[in-house]
């Protein structure tokens, strides 16, 4: 009747739908959350782009250091004519950082050299940010005076996240609260605080980290970690009734890394080969089965948290999804 549909209408209205982001350090959240910022709040202001720019530098300069400092414990030689340019490379301090044209031109003399681009190759023998290779590459466009960050470099800037941020945002008369919260070890105890009224969990998992270990621990592989992450989490009492979605993140990356790398290195029982197609879908059936709710769904989606339109994407597809869920809560 006429009613009842005005009735749904209201509750829609009214309805905030909290959505949880979860998942071990560095899978990816905070990146969907400055997504959502930039698909539904209209985007970085200026001065919002330009608070970045510390964390930027802060990225790309200790990406390279990170680099130097790992050729000498491969004993890989770096050229003698580069000597003094690696010297000033380490002399720099991260925080605060001045950079200028005179450094984007060492950085980029030192990315060229042979030792270095070997110990690259090697990178998941160590710790070395995601976005190392992007901000390298663009370093020139970095340290010019008058630098703004684009909302590119925003997306790929990593600082992990201590404590909590809360995203809202409204999309087709439905307000959203988006939590963000910090995925290392030390921070999950603060989970349990955002727990309640919950609709939603977005999980999220680097795909591409399969064959790398945790930052905090480098006994630890960071996809068995995950994996038991989302075991707990998909299994927690709190959320019984919860919709759980899980985001198999940093697709772009995976698909360059399946080529060379071997699922095998983690999974010795994995027999897809170097295929993008069959690894995605071994590790989604590796997650999905750990659901041991007969009445829960997974909703299992590969994205790439550093596009935009994948994100948007995907998005609206958890979209329909929840409205859907809240809809059977709210008795429709």
């Amino acid at each position: 009747t006429g009613i009842e549909a005005e009735l749904k209408r209201e509750r829609k209205r009214n309805q905030l739908v909290k959505l949880l982001l979860l998942g071990a350090g560095e899978s990816g959240k905070s990146t969907i959350a400055k997504q959502m910022k930039i698909i539904h709040l209209h985007g970085f202001t200026q001065e919002e782009l330009l608070s970045f720019k510390e964390i930027i530098h802060s990225n790309a300069i200790s990406s390279v250091q990170t680099l130097i400092n790992q050729a000498s414990k491969f004993n890989y030689r770096i050229n003698k004519k580069l000597r003094n340019t690696v010297q000033n490379v380490l002399n720099l301090n991260t925080y605060p950082l001045e950079v200028s044209p005179e450094i984007a031109t060492d950085i980029t003399d030192i990315w060229n050299d042979k030792a270095i681009r070997k110990t690259f190759e090697r990178s998941s023998e160590y710790q070395l940010l995601d976005s190392a290779q992007y901000y390298i590459e663009n370093i020139e466009r970095l340290c010019q005076p008058g630098y703004i960050p684009t909302e590119q470099d925003v997306l790929r800037s990593r600082s992990k996240t201590t404590g909590i941020t809360e995203t809202e945002f409204e999309l087709e008369t439905t307000r959203f609260k988006m939590v963000d919260v910090g995925g290392q070890r030390s921070e999950r105890k603060k989970w349990i605080h955002c727990f309640q009224d919950v609709t939603a969990v977005i999980f999220c998992v680097a795909l591409n980290e399969y064959d790398l270990n945790l930052y905090e621990d480098e006994t630890v592989n960071r996809m068995h970690e995950s994996l038991k992450l989302f075991e707990e989490t998909c299994n927690s009492k709190w959320f019984q009734t919860v919709s759980m979605i899980l985001f198999l993140n940093k697709a772009d990356l995976f698909r360059e890394k399946i080529k060379k790398v071997n699922l095998k290195v983690t999974f010795p029982e994995y027999d897809g080969g170097l295929n993008f197609e069959k690894a995605t879908e071994f590790i989604q059936d590796k997650f999905c089965s750990l659901n041991k709710n007969p009445l829960k769904q997974v909703f299992p989606h590969i994205t790439s948290a550093t596009d935009t339109q994948n994100i948007k994407f995907v998005f609206n597809a958890v979209k329909n999804i929840i409205l859907h869920k809240c809809l059977e809560i709210s008795g429709f």
